[in-house]
């Protein structure tokens, strides 16, 4: 069974008046699987966030009921998925587009029990209820959080289901291995929330794309521009399935829409500057004109510079010397 994206608030709705907790409940009783994401993913817990209001809406910060499948499982923890989020650029959205101040609101509101479980984007956590484990997947870091502490689960992690159960939040390992958590302090949690992030978000790549098309561009190389522009393509594409809630899609798709507009623009004029094309060959026929004119040959210095005039090149005599003009094309 799998759930998704959406609306956190609006699934509650829907299924607050339904047998769904118990069905759920029932089905992993049974051995079964169930796969929840995102939105879905906000509901597990015995509290949820209503996103949308707090972070759209601007509404005070505050919890909604959940479904409280966790803690049939004896996990006292409320889910935030995209927990690393960066999609604000210049202000914080991690935590589910919460970011550290209502985040710490919303915990201030929770029982002395409870704590928050923090899931990166492209990252799962997969619970084995069978085997009493749980392991952290894919490209990040899960993070069980108790107000000024934290312990950080990398990929690949496993460890008990008592972890979840009854985390221990003081002192901890501070390694770096896969399998081990790491605890932090509140001066670390300050300068993880004052720090830049490695995880990329798509307009962050989009803007590096569109930097690298400009450089190119600018030196000349047709070759480096095509592959701005494939390349930004190609995340668009991967970032085709991620749960994006704000319009970065968008936004990388005008970027990406601009680059191959200019490139139309080169196909017509051409990357290189006109000038610098015709220079070598008028500064050559220019070098013939100033001999035949040294040997007051003008009828042949006539032809020279009608000729290019008929180009679109005008020759310039001067009392500082031959000037010529590129005339532009209508």
């Amino acid at each position: 069974m799998m759930a998704g994206p959406g609306s956190p608030t609006y699934s509650m709705q829907q299924w607050s008046q339904t047998p769904v907790r118990e069905l759920l409940t029932r089905k992993l009783e049974r051995g079964g699987i169930i796969t929840f994401a995102s939105a879905a993913a906000l509901t597990l817990g015995e509290r949820t966030v209503p996103v949308y209001e707090i972070y759209k809406v601007g509404m005070d910060p505050y919890w909604n009921e959940g479904l409280g499948i966790l803690r049939d499982l004896g996990i006292p923890a409320s889910v935030i998925p995209h927990y690393d989020n960066t999609e604000g650029g210049s202000h914080d959205t991690r935590f589910c587009y919460l970011g550290e101040r209502r985040l710490q609101i919303l915990e201030s509101l929770m029982s002395t029990e409870e704590y928050v479980l923090g899931v990166d984007e492209h990252t799962g956590l997969v619970i084995d209820l069978e085997h009493e484990t749980a392991q952290v997947v894919g490209n990040s870091t899960v993070t069980l959080r108790k107000g000024s502490r934290q312990k950080i689960y990398a990929t690949g992690a496993k460890f008990p289901l008592q972890e979840l159960r009854s985390p221990s939040f003081s002192g901890g390992a501070s390694s770096k291995s896969p399998g081990a958590a790491h605890s932090t302090t509140p001066s670390d949690i300050q300068r993880t929330a004052s720090g830049a992030t490695t995880t990329t978000s798509l307009m962050s790549s989009a803007e590096s794309r569109r930097e690298s098309f400009d450089q190119a561009l600018a030196r000349g190389d047709a070759d480096a521009a095509i592959e701005a522009v494939l390349s930004l393509e190609s995340d668009i594409r991967a970032w085709s399935a991620d749960t994006l809630q704000s319009n970065e899609r968008e936004r990388a798709v005008a970027i990406l829409r601009s680059m191959i507009s200019r490139l139309g623009e080169i196909a017509i004029s051409g990357l290189r500057e006109p000038r610098s094309v015709v220079a070598p060959f008028v500064e050559g026929l220019l070098a013939i004109r100033k001999v035949v004119r040294a040997e007051k040959r003008f009828d042949l210095s006539d032809v020279v510079r009608d000729s290019l005039l008929q180009a679109g090149i005008e020759v310039r005599d001067t009392k500082d010397g031959v000037e010529w003009v590129l005339k532009p094309q209508t």
